[in-house]
């Protein structure tokens, strides 16, 4: 059962990460600390490298062979639900579009589980319910998070390949035998990339796509951690205090550094929520509603009963992901959207948090 001291928990998670991100905003909207360009640095140096050692030195503690596979199934069929309903969504309407398919996928199916889904989940359902939420972290950086860098990577090089507009020379004389030019009779006319400019191959899509991956460290973070991990948990042993002394310095800076910079981005902007009260709601309905749709389904088709079907519909209610937020921002797709999510999503988090709990309370084993 949920007290005010389990409440109190989770606002000394909530709390800190509320004064990192005002402070960051103050740098940028009051005291004017950080130029646009300082700011786009400090977000690309949360990118690469507070975030794959605070992802590295969480994975480095999992135990690979205790997981809970149902569990994680049953997470796989959510996300899977949700990326064929945005896909047909956007291959099939005209108001789709594959940019805000992959924002819309953040939005119902990432979360910040390691900050306010353990200490909430642990106070609801017990020790196992944290070690559910954990392992479906770990399962969200490996997999989920790692396609998602692909995608943005992948939509960001196809987007510089076809932006590249070549300048032809058009001939817009009148005929005349003389063969004489003038200015007026040669317009340089830049091609626009739906009409004259060729499609990348596939080929050389992936070469280019494969060539950024490989020089960006979330790309390895948690196959490391997950890696050594299995190592650790055969062998028996732990990991060396030097080793995890140098993961943790900078691991320890992740989740301050990621709402730093987000206080930074929204201190860039005009107003407070750039995005729109339509855009909110858009966003926290699929945090709230979509989102544990999903999971209750993939659950449903798993077998999951009792606290562990509970534990995984509201693990799914738990809000934005950071991560997502820091990557929108480093690939320039809906920031805005994110960082309003990530926010406003931990101001009514617990609430309904609480009314997902005692309405699956009903539920019977």
């Amino acid at each position: 059962m949920i007290g005010l001291g389990d409440i109190y928990k989770v606002m000394e998670a909530v709390v800190p990460l509320y004064a990192a991100l005002l402070m960051g905003y103050g740098s940028v909207r009051w005291w004017r600390l950080f130029t646009p360009e300082q700011c786009e640095a400090i977000n690309r140096f949360v990118s690469l490298f507070t975030l794959p050692f605070f992802t590295l030195e969480f994975t480095l503690r999992t135990d690979p062979f205790s997981m809970n596979y149902s569990v994680i199934a049953a997470d796989a069929i959510s996300k899977v639900i949700i990326v064929v309903i945005l896909f047909a969504w956007a291959k099939f309407t005209t108001k789709g579009s594959y940019g805000w398919s992959i924002t819309s996928f953040s939005l119902a199916n990432l979360t910040s589980s390691l900050v306010i889904g353990v200490p909430m989940l642990k106070a609801m359902y017990g020790p196992f319910a944290q070690e559910i939420v954990v392992q479906l972290s770990v399962v969200q950086s490996l997999v989920w998070l790692t396609l998602l860098l692909f995608v943005l990577e992948l939509r960001k090089s196809n987007n510089e390949i076809t932006s590249s507009s070549p300048v032809i020379v058009v001939d817009s004389s009148n005929g005349g035998g003389d063969g004489s030019e003038t200015d007026s009779d040669i317009e340089k006319v830049g091609v626009s990339k739906d009409l004259n400019v060729e499609k990348p191959s596939i080929c050389t899509l992936m070469k280019k796509v494969m060539g950024k991956l490989v020089t960006n460290p979330n790309s390895y973070a948690c196959f490391i951690g997950i890696t050594w991990a299995c190592i650790a948990k055969r062998g028996h042993f732990e990991i060396p205090e030097i080793i995890e002394g140098c993961v943790l310095i900078m691991s320890k800076a992740g989740a301050g550094m990621a709402m730093f910079s987000m206080g930074l981005f929204m201190g860039s902007q005009e107003k407070l929520v750039t995005c729109g009260a339509s855009l909110v709601f858009y966003g926290l309905t699929l945090k709230f509603i979509a989102g544990p749709m999903a999971m209750a389904i993939g659950s449903f088709a798993v077998g999951l009963r009792g606290d562990l079907l509970r534990t995984a519909i509201i693990q799914a209610v738990v809000p934005q992901s950071i991560t997502s937020f820091i990557y929108a921002h480093e690939y320039g797709l809906h920031a805005e959207v994110l960082s309003t999510a990530v926010i406003f999503g931990m101001l009514t988090c617990l609430p309904v948090l609480v009314a997902y709990y005692v309405v699956l309370e009903l539920i019977p084993n």
